[in-house]
């Protein structure tokens, strides 16, 4: 009976006691504690944070560690509790504890307008601002999205004054698992591309508590039906209770808009933690320039934060020392609550005394595990046309057909490839289509999002518009008009981009000159009456004799006695009542390319439809978006610069990065600022990239296609070996007419791949080498070539200049590229040399790439060319290698087991022209070398040194 009043009477207590407690949460959010923050000091307040110094009575010289919140969270993260403070462990083990405070945005005014730049530089004001009053480096730490910042705040300052890194649970390749505990059969571009279409809006704090509880359920739920149970016992939730109303309501504060848009766009979306390119205070940063070392905390069974996503550092920060801890945990244990206070605190005082010099490294720390990456890209645009068809680009039915049906082997990409090619099939001649139109295009949808990148800077859609606009005016204001041949002789710089986008909006034509050109020639061939130019180039238009007029734009020192288009006042010139922006139609001219040295030198006319379909077949065959930078190597003036990776990036909505000057020595370090992904090449160009010494840089690099024609095999292959996973992807275009070909799969080196749908259609006829014609069948008509069979290639339509008539039946026209191709048996082409090129020895003609490509396979060759040298009534079959390891005689034989060049040279040197193509004019006019390393084909076959008594049958034949 005793015991049953005993127990009533503690039931009652509980009961009373859970009714007391129930109402004083009720009333005040949580139950009242004596327990007390840890003193702080503000030391600076400026608009965007307020940073506060732990412990500020302890004056004593320490070392200093700056810890920054996540953008959801107050600044009490970091001294939640007495019993889970982070600054109080921090500060008993000896050190000196800063902590940037951003505030409750949603308070502050302005706070809401806030973005991921001004976080970054407040970090980095702090940062200057501890090492004033302490003279001392700084440790920079931070928690989830802070520890974003702080990798952010690094590579801004290029690791300057910074003494370490320390990061708990932050991202930095959000592509290697779907971020936040979303499921990874959930694709996140949808997600992001909606992202792009709404406006700005801040999330509230209890939206974000709400998302982290509803990723975590299990352990919300828990934990409240935890404290209903023990309400009734005050002394055991008091040392919780304020990491409790931290959780569930207090420490949440509402995330900025223009942050967040920023965050989902550039970070999640783009993923430029890892491949670079993001822009702080105007200025490109990338964390592959943090040089410090990093620390991060792992938590093994972080849902939000996935251990991929975390050891990603290694991959973006390639030159920094990285170290480890994984903790058996989830996001929250990693800096919250008693366990961290035990653990993860006194675990970050030990790295800190031993990057002082005090101590030994903590037994935890290690290096960081390898992790297979569970993103990246499913599949490259073309791959749908090849797997089902020419025929996607039909139209939009077709297309959209052919992407349920090629979905296997497209994936993701079909969204962006068919509707390019479905608007490049509509392309009528009279089709209004021109660089400046998409450029407008683009302007309209994002105009606030990256157009290019240069030396460093970023310019947006929006600022290149006005840009372009006011170039318009200029032009306008010396008497420009639509259809006008005007020249461009410019480096590559932004003025330059702007007067070409600026003469295509006006609807005439930009005539490419070549700084390395013959200058007169190509502007008669171009037809040009004025000449723009930088003050760089300007000399050289002003000297030539009975010349057109010549006008500067850009920066740089003046060019005396020239008009200077920089002085015109865009707002006093009244446009005219024909201009009309964007007049140009498919079939006009838009370009004006020039190809060929010297007397040599011929002039391509490039329509809005030859460009529109190297930008849109670029685009779909590189599967282009906007994640993507394309990086151009080559100057505005090329072919390759303008059609392909211009081209490319404007139709695929990509970033364009443009070089000034390209040097392997450089590459990395710009490619990982610029956060390129593709990169855009000419014949032999990236061979002092492939051979040059190995760069830190290169170590997980974001790059994944290098785009561009006239690749060398052997260079081919080296450069997919070492910077693996990228490849090449390989493009034919001819100079007249709009065939287009492309390498899509990559699976065959040295292949050109096959016809891009919407360009013309081809096919291979059988071509007389001796007579330098088409071989006629017993009807008349030209044969078509059977696999394996060398023949001329001819594109479909008429226009070219001189197209054919009645070729293979009555009525047809086709044009001849002039160059002379193989099929495979998968329908593969494969170009075997140009028609203008063959060498005439007493066997026949033979085209030079056969010979080329076959000696180039040789192992240890390096580059190689081949020629004739004129001999008697002949010419002799010559090939000249450069090696990257010995190669003798019997390697050649073996090459050769056939029939192949009388003469191998090995050289020190191939020459190239400005565009790295190889030369052979100087080898030919040389001959059989009188001295050198050389190797003969001797009667039976095999190849021999280079004797006085062959030296002198070769030279007389």
């Amino acid at each position: 009976m005793g015991e049953m009043i005993g127990f009533g009477t503690r039931l009652a207590r509980g009961l009373s006691a859970t009714a007391q407690n129930a109402l004083e949460v009720a009333r005040f959010g949580g139950l009242r504690t004596d327990e007390q923050a840890s003193p702080y000091q503000v030391v600076a307040e400026q608009p965007v944070y307020r940073l506060r110094r732990y412990f500020p009575d302890v004056l004593e010289d320490r070392p200093v560690m700056l810890l920054i919140p996540p953008l959801m969270l107050t600044a009490e993260i970091y001294d939640i509790a007495p019993a889970a403070s982070a600054v109080a462990v921090l500060h008993d083990l000896g050190v000196d504890p800063w902590v940037v405070d951003f505030g409750h945005p949603e308070k502050e005014p302005g706070g809401l307008e806030r973005t991921i730049t001004d976080h970054v530089l407040a970090i980095s004001d702090a940062i200057d601002r501890i090492r004033e009053v302490t003279g001392r480096d700084v440790h920079l730490s931070g928690y989830s999205q802070g520890g974003m910042f702080a990798y952010q705040a690094a590579a801004y300052r290029r690791s300057d004054g910074i003494e370490s890194l320390v990061t708990f649970g932050s991202p930095a390749d959000l592509d290697a698992a779907n971020p936040f505990g979303v499921p990874d059969w959930i694709p996140k571009d949808p997600v992001v591309q909606l992202a792009d279409h709404i406006p700005e809006f801040a999330v509230p704090g209890w939206v974000t508590r709400l998302g982290f509880q509803v990723l975590s359920p299990t352990k919300s739920v828990r934990n409240r039906i935890e404290f209903l149970l023990q309400l009734h016992d005050r002394e055991v939730l008091a040392p919780r209770e304020r990491q409790r109303r931290f959780m569930a309501s207090e420490g949440w504060v509402a995330w900025p808009g223009p942050a967040l848009m920023e965050f989902l766009r550039q970070f999640v979306g783009h993923n430029r933690m890892l491949k670079g390119g993001f822009v702080i205070g105007g200025r490109l940063v990338t964390l592959a320039d943090i040089s410090c070392p990093i620390l991060v905390f792992v938590g093994e069974v972080d849902e939000i934060a996935p251990t991929a996503m975390v050891r990603g550092i290694t991959r973006a920060a390639p030159r920094a020392d990285v170290f480890e801890v994984c903790v058996r945990t989830g996001h929250f244990g990693l800096v919250a609550g008693a366990g961290a206070a035990r653990s993860t605190w006194p675990i970050v005082a030990g790295w800190v005394h031993w990057r002082a010099g005090q101590g030994m490294v903590p037994q935890e720390v290690g290096p960081v595990r390898e992790e297979k990456r569970k993103g990246g890209r499913t599949a490259y645009g073309m791959d749908l046309a090849v797997q089902v068809g020419v025929g996607a680009a039909r139209s939009v039915t077709d297309a959209a057909t052919s992407a349920v049906k090629g979905a296997v082997h497209l994936g993701e990409e079909a969204v962006a490839l068919l509707p390019r090619l479905a608007r490049l099939e509509r392309i009528a001649p009279d089709t209004r289509m021109s660089l400046a139109l998409l450029l407008d295009e683009r302007a309209r949808r994002a105009p606030g999002d990256i157009l290019f990148l240069y030396e460093d800077r970023a310019h947006t859609q929006a600022a290149a518009k006005r840009r372009i606009d006011s170039v318009v005016r200029g032009l306008i204001s010396m008497g420009v008009r639509q259809g006008d041949h005007v020249g461009v002789l410019m480096g590559t710089r932004p003025s330059a981009l702007a007067v070409v986008a600026a003469l295509s909006r006006l609807g005439a034509v930009a005539v490419m000159l070549r700084p390395q050109g013959d200058l007169a020639r190509e502007v008669e061939l171009g037809q040009v009456r004025r000449i723009i130019a930088d003050p760089e180039h300007a000399p050289l238009a002003a000297d030539l004799p009975r010349g057109p007029e010549v006008h500067l734009l850009g920066s740089g020192e003046r060019a005396p006695g020239l008009p200077d288009m920089e002085r015109i006042d865009p707002a006093e010139v009244e446009l005219p009542g024909w201009y009309e922006p964007n007049p140009g139609c498919a079939s006009d001219v838009a370009f004006v390319l020039f190809t060929g040295e010297g007397e040599a030198t011929r002039a391509s006319r490039i329509t809005n439809r030859r460009w529109a379909l190297s930008a849109f077949g670029t685009a779909g065959s590189a599967a282009l978006s906007p994640a993507d930078t394309v990086y151009s190597l080559t100057p505005l003036h090329h072919p390759s610069a303008i059609l392909t990776a211009i081209g490319g990036a404007v139709a695929g909505g990509s970033r364009i990065a443009l070089a000034r000057h390209y040097d392997p020595a450089t590459f990395w370090d710009e490619a990982r600022r610029y956060g390129v992904t593709v990169v855009s090449y000419t014949w032999t160009l990236l061979h002092g990239l492939a051979e040059a010494p190995p760069h830190p840089g290169e170590r997980h690099h974001a790059v994944r296609l290098f785009i561009g024609s006239g690749m060398p095999r052997g260079l081919w292959r080296r450069l997919e070996t070492r910077f693996a996973p990228a490849r090449v992807l390989e493009f034919y275009a001819s100079t007249s007419g709009e065939v287009v070909l492309v390498n899509v799969t990559g699976k065959k080196t040295g292949s050109l791949g096959r016809p891009l749908p919407g360009s013309a259609r081809v096919r291979i006829a059988a071509y007389d080498l001796k007579r330098g014609m088409l071989v006629p069948g017993s009807d008349g008509f030209a044969v078509r070539c059977g696999p394996g069979e060398t023949g001329m290639l001819l594109a479909r339509g008429a226009t070219a200049p001189d197209p054919l008539r009645g070729v293979f039946a009555a009525g047809d026209s086709w044009a001849p590229t002039g160059d002379l191709f193989q099929r495979d048996r998968d329908g593969d082409y494969w170009m075997v040399g140009r028609a203008g090129e063959l060498v005439r020895t007493p066997k026949g003609p033979v085209p030079t790439g056969l010979a080329r490509d076959r000696i180039g396979d040789v192992p240890g060759v390096d580059l190689a060319v081949a020629y004739g040298i004129p001999s008697g009534r002949f010419e002799l079959l010559a090939a000249a290698v450069t090696l990257r390891t010995p190669v003798g005689a019997a390697d050649f034989t073996a090459a050769f087991p056939d029939d192949g060049p009388s003469l191998i040279r090995v050289v020190d040197e191939l020459p190239a022209n400005a565009y790295a193509r190889l030369l052979t004019a100087g080898l030919r006019a040389e001959g059989v070398p009188a001295e050198g390393t050389a190797y003969f084909r001797a009667e039976d076959g095999t190849y021999q040194p280079l004797t006085d008594v062959a030296r002198e049958r070769l030279r007389t034949g």
